[in-house]
């Protein structure tokens, strides 16, 4: 970790090049030839990055960033101030510390916090940024976290993970055998310290393969920003072997959308053509496959058992978008001259045998707009348009 970077000069100069192109910023000359241009580059990167996603980290002098990796892997302010709700005690342990996002939150709830991090230059980082932060309660130690945990050899309230693929050409399915740490290898070792452990996966991790890894896990937390979902969350305690409950959760600007239900659970969902409203799932309900529980929990029918969209006369609130249906009809020719070619709509595909991009091309309709059209399959099976206009 390289202390010459705080140099005021130099963080007036980064401070100056937020709003800049950084490819651009990285072609002019080097203004502190005893500096590495590189590190200067990347403080620029890291801080520009932060402005949206770590806005404490932002607005606090001082900070030191790592590379971009480090930066993009980590837990935004929002994730992590859900995560640290999860937790109580006096101790946890964070095995795989990273940039310290997580452990900033976490020690706002646990009376003492442990960093771990094998990369000597991040976990230094970590330290220097905790104490900019006024973090007291946080130690931060380099090393393998296993062998950190046989070292100190004490019991800890709460294990955190995050673990990293080992290989990212794996593919888009992976299992967290294939990470670093080998969670399902280690879980009967960490539970020799911790009796609660909390596992933060991507959010193309299969819930029922992580099912299949793991033991005793009591809850799975899928959490979404803005309808995206950035990561899952899997609360495991020692010798748990009851229900596993599925929480899903939207936080949005205004505000947080959660849906609850027991995984597993036997469910039947009512069906119906389309009425008056249409209502789309969030992405961390769609993540979830509580596409049963809907039906039953908020009264509304579903359009088809594969299509994931609900319908109903009656408006209600509910956790993702609301749309009411202007028009409804099948799908072909005639139709689809009638009311959509040549025009302007924002489209959906939900069960259907085409793409956005060929429906697009096919009938010429442009992006953007108010009117918003599925293009789906309903109950009986036949390939439906809903023209509809957005309500929320």
């Amino acid at each position: 970790m390289d202390l010459t970077l705080l140099n005021p000069e130099i963080q007036k100069f980064i401070d100056a090049k937020i709003e800049n192109d950084i490819s651009i910023i990285a072609l002019q000359k080097n203004p502190f030839p005893k500096i590495i241009w590189i590190d200067i580059l990347e403080q620029i990167s890291g801080k520009q990055k932060a402005k949206t996603k770590l806005p404490t980290w932002f607005n606090t002098k001082n900070i030191i960033y790592p590379n971009k990796i480090s930066v993009e892997q980590t837990s935004s302010e929002k994730t992590a101030k859900y995560k640290a709700e999860l937790v109580t005690g006096n101790s946890l342990i964070d095995l795989t510390g990273g940039f310290g996002v997580d452990d900033y939150y976490f020690a706002q709830n646990i009376n003492r916090v442990i960093h771990c991090e094998i990369n000597e230059v991040l976990s230094e980082i970590a330290s220097h940024n905790l104490k900019q932060l006024h973090i007291e309660n946080s130690e931060c130690i380099a090393g393998e976290s296993t062998e950190i945990l046989k070292n100190l050899n004490q019991q800890f309230d709460w294990i955190y993970i995050d673990p990293s693929r080992r290989n990212e050409a794996i593919g888009k399915v992976f299992m967290l055998k294939d990470c670093l740490p080998n969670v399902p290898e280690l879980l009967d070792f960490y539970f020799a310290f911790s009796s609660n452990i909390m596992i933060k996966t991507a959010p193309i991790l299969d819930i029922t393969a992580g099912l299949s890894e793991l033991k005793n896990v009591k809850t799975i937390h899928i959490i979404a920003l803005e309808n995206e979902v950035k990561e899952l969350l899997w609360v495991l305690e020692n010798n748990y072997a009851g229900k596993i409950e599925i929480i899903s959760c939207n936080i949005n600007k205004e505000q947080t959308e959660e849906f609850v239900f027991t995984y597993g659970k036997s469910s039947i969902s009512n069906y119906s053509l389309p009425k008056k409203y249409l209502f789309e799932p969030n992405a961390a309900i769609m993540k979830s496959g509580g596409f049963d529980e809907i039906t039953n929990r908020f009264e509304i029918e579903k359009l088809h058992p594969n299509s994931h969209i609900y319908t109903s006369d009656k408006l209600i609130d509910f956790p993702g978008r609301v749309f009411e249906i202007e028009k409804s009809f099948d799908y072909n020719k005639h139709n689809m001259k009638l009311f959509l070619e040549n025009n302007q709509a924002n489209i959906t595909t939900r069960n259907f045998n085409e793409t956005v991009d060929n429906i697009r091309k096919k009938w010429k309709i442009k992006d953007g707009g108010n009117a918003y059209c599925f293009f789906t399959t309903d109950v009986n099976n036949t390939k439906i348009v809903l023209l509809c206009s957005k309500l929320k």
